[in-house]
């Protein structure tokens, strides 16, 4: 039994108020925030394998230990590419704002 009741009028005609124009985002800007989400990512990911106990028989030993900075570099990198954690809208929206000011 599904009991959907349609939305009220008063409701839809909030939802069909343009919202406020977004300034014009630099591609530079963009690239900025992206790359802080990345970094961002990338220690947080470190971070969480660094936290991991390692058992000694299936150890990578040292070749592992140096090459685990640049795995969780990349493991950030990639995220932020996908879509991320949403932090890279945010950061891009303090830059704007920080670019407004300035003005």
């Amino acid at each position: 039994m599904n009991d959907t009741s349609p939305l009220p009028q008063a409701a839809l005609a909030g939802a069909t108020t343009p919202a406020k124009p977004m300034p014009k985002v630099d591609a530079k800007n963009a690239k900025t925030a992206q790359e802080f989400e990345s970094v961002f990512l990338g220690q947080m990911t470190q971070l969480m394998m660094q936290s991991v106990q390692q058992d000694e028989q299936f150890s990578g030993g040292n070749g592992e230990e140096i090459f685990r900075g640049v795995l969780a570099e990349k493991l950030g990198a990639a995220m932020a590419r996908r879509g991320g954690i949403g932090l890279a809208p945010a950061v891009l929206d303090q830059i704007l704002k920080l670019q407004q000011g300035q003005k």
